[in-house]
């Protein structure tokens, strides 16, 4: 019997034939990384265990989370993070005017390939499945056996594939998608399996469009979420690459947990209300409900690449953001932003009124430069829109892709982009 994508390549860095569901395996790693709120508790139980870490150019660290610092206590991290990664010798540090968003950034230098595996201490690692990777999230002390030793352990997950046909409608997005699964499986409904996305929509996707599908897998609770790469793929990894690769595809007779078909031709543009992702509301349905809000916040690792901030730009070209609503955009790398200024796009944010911040995870997380208050309601193009996760816990997050965020900016309240773009 053949094997799935992820079970191919759980069984070739574990050095076996073959591997199934349910096996745990300990497996070697091409990659991994931290960050400033995660790597500090990695290096402090590394200490323990290793004096030099296994490969430093296997390893990367990214200041991201709260950079710039927004307090002496992320300053002290910061700076903890760094003279280990001066010490180790580590070449993939980021940090000041090279940091950007890491699950941007990785992708777009060529350290993350098609093939790998790949661990990170920060759940949205799973977004390299969109090049082809398993790739997962870990607490910290995973982290820092990897960096000790260069392996970590691994359950084998079943793969539930989905598959989605039809021809999408306008304003609809790779979030769109996504948010639709979720709505249909629930936050649970993948629960430590690998989704494997697949079908003619997906293959019309861009990689930056797969790449947001990948990053929410694990907001239907999945260990990962994987797109068997094509030539959209090496196209997109060539260029890049910073290391030999081998993409990894399933084999025909693969056994897969399930099968899940979706027809995708009258889906219209979702919003996620409060306070899960799973509850998904059409455009057209929450337009109509007049829900004011407070601010926009186009960004993170989910929605910041260029694609992402050129389609907000469509939508609020020659608009102003309504008086009472704050527009934060943030590319999500030091290349997005430029590419983005020198196209333009960064003067259509400028013009509509929208403060324009560095690469950072900020606002997504509610650590800085976009706090909620009180009962502040945000239209937000990250992963998460759980109690709290912007700010006051009695704040309010709705999930949307770059078109209905910038459309809600503009009218001030959940709107759809056709009532803005005529």
């Amino acid at each position: 019997m053949g094997m799935t994508m992820a079970e191919k390549i759980l069984a070739k860095h574990a050095g076996r034939e073959e591997v199934r569901p349910g096996e745990i395996v300990m497996a070697k790693l091409d990659f991994m990384l931290g960050n400033d709120v995660t790597a500090p508790l990695a290096i402090k139980k590394f200490r323990e265990l290793s004096d030099r870490v296994f490969d430093p150019e296997r390893i990367a660290i990214v200041l991201d989370h709260f950079t710039p610092n927004k307090d002496i206590k992320a300053a002290e991290q910061c700076k903890f993070s760094r003279e280990f990664a001066r010490e180790q010798g580590i070449k993939w540090f980021f940090e000041g005017g090279n940091v950007g968003v890491e699950h941007c950034l990785l992708p777009e230098l060529g350290l993350v390939l098609p093939g790998d595996l790949v661990i990170g201490a920060d759940s949205h690692t799973c977004t390299y499945g969109a090049l082809g990777a398993f790739a997962t999230g870990v607490g910290s002390t995973d982290l820092a056996v990897a960096m000790a030793t260069g392996e970590a352990w691994f359950r084998v997950p079943e793969t539930v594939k989905f598959v989605y046909t039809g021809e999408p409608g306008p304003w609809v997005t790779g979030k769109d998608l996504i948010l639709h699964t979720i709505g249909d499986i629930g936050v649970n409904g993948a629960l430590y399996k690998a989704m494997e996305f697949g079908g003619e929509v997906i293959e019309g996707l861009s990689v930056e469009g797969r790449m947001t599908m990948a990053n929410m897998a694990i907001e239907a609770g999945a260990k990962t979420g994987l797109v068997e790469p094509d030539k959209k793929t090496l196209d997109y990894v060539k260029e890049r690459a910073q290391r030999d690769f081998e993409p990894v595809k399933g084999d025909e007779d693969a056994k897969y947990a399930d099968m899940v078909e979706y027809d995708v031709t009258e889906l219209e543009p979702l919003v996620a209300f409060p306070h899960l992702p799973e509850n998904t509301v059409p455009v057209s349905r929450a337009s109509k409900m007049n829900i004011k809000i407070d601010q926009v916040f186009i960004g993170s690792c989910t929605n910041g690449r260029y694609e992402d901030l050129k389609m907000a730009a469509e939508v609020l070209e020659g608009q102003k953001v309504a008086p009472w609503v704050r527009l934060i955009v943030i590319p999500c790398s030091r290349s997005v932003y430029f590419r983005a200024m020198k196209e333009g796009l960064l003067e259509v944010f400028h013009e509509a009124g929208a403060v324009i911040g560095p690469p950072t995870c900020g606002p997504c997380l509610g650590g800085h430069m976009g706090i909620l208050a009180s009962g502040e309601r945000a239209v937000s193009t990250s992963n998460r829109n759980f109690v709290g996760r912007m700010g006051h816990p009695e704040s309010e997050v709705y999930l949307a892709n770059p078109y209905v965020a910038a459309a809600s900016a503009v009218l001030g309240r959940i709107a759809s982009p056709e009532e803005v773009v005529k």
